[in-house]
């Protein structure tokens, strides 16, 4: 998780994770709108989605984001949508972000943070253990998983609020699509912007702080990359590049390219990358000792 300079390709951003719907959703407690900060007088919340049955004390944090936009969606549908998840247990905190355009990226890094201090420090409410937090997401999300799991700290001991005192460090990540690389998008140095993507007009100066290849080291959490190879706006050379920088430093690493997928998942590929997120957490947080 130490800052170290790579190189890396210029991508767009854009578009959330199509996880499968299969029917009904799973029997879960719904605890909606918890707020885990404020910023210019607004709230800052999560969704959080409890098993009713099987509960394994494990949870995962959904980052609730496609182009740096975070949009609310009622957690009725979001339990519809990670049924399975539910289903084999797990505790799920679909996590909002201030939203572009109003926010860009370090100002959205900082939320997702704090959100994982605030569920950390108050896990025995929602009955999951606190080392045992996944992150996922796609594309954007994706990115913010990536932040969670590669630049992650120990917290500020000296800070009022007890909660941020606890780490932000994740045990899992799983990242669909996602970019990796923002030095080469980042507008706010030469003047320019980006009207599609607002949340990358910030100082590149300070994109390498917030571009998870950067930040790749031995400590790193497991992390599942899963992208498709006809992606025609984040290349999977991205995927590829992350990739191989974990397997040089040794972090348990797997990647699944399905071909032909572009951006975003329907169908048969929704199904299988469904279903390999699944397995990572259970096989990396589901264990009492992941």
């Amino acid at each position: 998780m130490r800052s170290r300079s790579r190189s890396g390709l210029a991508i767009l951003i854009a578009g959330l994770v199509l996880a499968p719907v299969t029917g009904a959703a799973q029997s879960a407690e719904i605890v909606p709108d918890i707020v885990y900060g404020h910023k210019d007088g607004m709230a800052l919340t999560f969704d959080v989605l409890r098993p009713t049955a099987n509960a394994n004390g494990a949870a995962v944090l959904y980052m609730v984001s496609g182009g740096w936009f975070s949009r609310y969606t009622a957690p009725e549908a979001t339990a519809t949508r990670f049924e399975d998840l539910l289903a084999e247990g797990f505790t799920v905190f679909a996590v909002r972000h201030g939203s572009s355009p109003r926010y860009v990226i370090p100002e959205i890094v900082a939320d997702v943070r704090q959100a994982v201090r605030f569920i950390r420090h108050n896990a025995d409410q929602w009955g999951v253990d606190p080392v045992r937090l996944g992150a996922f997401g796609g594309s954007a999300g994706g990115h913010l998983a990536l932040m969670l799991g590669n630049a992650s700290d120990e917290g500020d001991p000296s800070a009022s609020e007890e909660f941020m005192r606890e780490g932000n460090r994740i045990a899992s990540v799983v990242a669909y699509f996602p970019p990796v690389d923002l030095r080469r998008i980042a507008r706010g140095a030469d003047g320019s912007s980006d009207t599609r993507f607002p949340a990358l007009n910030f100082d590149r100066d300070i994109a390498p702080e917030y571009s998870p290849i950067v930040h790749v080291s031995p400590d790193d959490p497991p992390t599942l990359l899963i992208h498709g190879d006809a992606d025609d706006l984040v290349n999977v050379s991205n995927s590829e590049t992350i990739h191989a920088a974990f397997q040089e430093h040794d972090v348990r690493t797997e990647m699944i390219i399905i071909p032909g997928a572009g951006h975003g998942f329907r169908g048969e590929d929704a199904e299988r990358a469904n279903a390999a997120m699944i397995d990572w957490f259970k096989q990396t947080l589901a264990d009492d000792d992941p």
